[in-house]
């Protein structure tokens, strides 16, 4: 598969490590210099940008993290001239003060490389028809890839997210060949095509990026199964960038970061101590050329490894493994952490299931942690004999307790009784704090 920059992304790595110092020096000294945020956590630390004379060095500047971002709202990070700022993006706020990104031209330039390098990792080319199901606006996602389909020169679809049924139609009429949109989203096209009689074999879509949101490696045997297509795993953040910090290429074995721009990190959640690679930690990242909103050493709360054994594909660039879960959403049942990602993977292995479930925790009478796992089946299962569902019930209840030692009650559910979600899919339903 043609790769979209081949002189960066199969650079040899001491020349790309040369130049992540470089730019590495260029931002620590822009950051002290011109946001008293990060000069004042330097000073804290006893450093100065002068202290940074190798990447071994980045281990000792300190971490940001995201309450900090808010505290800073909306411009307390702001790295250029506030009117050198042509676009600006948050995260959704759900959750209180939101994060902002701030763009510089140059900004949105290096966002627009990263995503065609994205883009392209799935087959993108020129000659493509790219269906863009992220949503537009604040959120970076719908933006993220528009930017990278039109450095490629594909024709886009901007039909942002939602009107399922237009989204089915759109694409069956235009020829989309490429879909972006979350995991649970493509599944739900997937549904909506079957009551609709639309085959996706019958139309010319060969690939997906799909990203915003935590899936499993046998969910996207499902939508591949679904879609009749290639999907590949994106990963990004409003904080960095949005998407574009990482994706899939062909082989599916772990996503090439793109190290000239962010450098990864992996360190022990609890002392934060960095990691070696292929131990399995919190994810870290600095940006290395952002103008508007450069970031020190943030800590994403995802958790993966690094791997830099060679690619097939001839990328050059470190690969982070799929996403383990995160520090904030694993949840604590009666001891044991789980993540819901590994709910995720024994329910898709199991034949006669859907890729529809959510979680409930919640303190039964003798005040000790309950969970209850509700998963949709396919039609055939729940119309079938009540002996049929109790032996599915209790082969997802003993593969989990084997697997993850919970013991967990399992709610079988009818098709399309989980709420459907046309952005992220709410998998936990956390009653303990209510």
């Amino acid at each position: 598969m043609p790769i979209w920059n081949p002189q960066v992304e199969c650079a040899p790595v001491a020349d790309r490590r040369a130049l992540q110092l470089a730019r590495l020096q260029d931002t620590v000294a822009r950051l002290y210099a011109h946001v008293p945020f990060y000069r004042d956590k330097l000073a804290a630390a006893k450093l100065r940008p002068e202290d940074v004379r190798s990447l071994a060095d980045l281990a000792r500047l300190p971490f940001t993290r995201k309450d900090e971002l808010r505290q800073t709202y909306p411009y307390g990070l702001l790295a250029c001239p506030r009117e050198d700022v042509v676009e600006i993006h948050t995260s959704s706020g759900t959750t209180g003060t939101p994060v902002v990104g701030a763009y510089t031209a140059a900004d949105l330039k290096l966002w627009s490389e990263v995503m065609a390098r994205t883009l392209a990792m799935a087959g993108c080319t020129a000659a493509d028809t790219v269906q863009n199901a992220y949503g537009y606006g604040l959120f970076t996602g719908g933006l993220g890839v528009h930017y990278g389909a039109r450095r490629i020169g594909a024709n886009i679809l901007p039909i942002s997210s939602g009107n399922t049924r237009r989204q089915l139609h759109v694409m069956r009429d235009f020829g989309t060949t490429l879909l972006t949109c979350t995991p649970s989203y493509s599944l739900f096209l997937a549904e909506a095509a079957r009551e609709e009689g639309i085959d996706f074999r019958d139309m010319p879509l060969k690939a997906g990026c799909f990203g915003a949101e935590p899936w499993s490696e046998n969910m996207r045997v499902e939508i591949e199964a679904k879609l009749d297509i290639s999907a590949h795993d994106i990963y990004g953040l409003t904080e960095l960038i949005g998407p574009g910090v990482a994706a899939e290429c062909e082989c599916k074995h772990g996503q090439h970061f793109n190290e000239d721009y962010f450098y990864p990190e992996i360190i022990n959640p609890e002392t934060g101590e960095v990691l070696p690679d292929g131990e399995k930690g919190e994810l870290v990242i600095t940006s290395l050329q952002r103008e508007g909103s450069p970031l020190l050493r943030y800590r994403t709360r995802d958790i993966t490894f690094l791997m830099r054994d060679p690619c097939p594909c001839g990328r050059t660039t470190v690969r982070i493994h799929r996403l383990l879960g995160r520090t904030d959403d694993m949840m604590i049942v009666r001891g044991v952490n789980i993540f819901p990602s590994q709910i995720e993977n024994v329910l898709m292995r199991i034949e006669g299931t859907q890729p529809h479930y959510q979680i409930v925790i919640d303190r039964g009478a003798t005040h000790l942690d309950e969970i209850e796992i509700r998963v949709e089946v396919e039609d055939a299962v729940f119309s079938d004999v009540t002996s049929v569902l109790e032996r599915l019930r209790k082969r997802i209840h003993d593969e989990l307790k084997s697997e993850l030692g919970i013991s967990a009650h399992i709610k079988l559910v009818e098709p399309r009784s989980i709420a459907r979600s046309e952005g992220k899919a709410q998998r936990i339903i956390d009653r303990r704090s209510i």
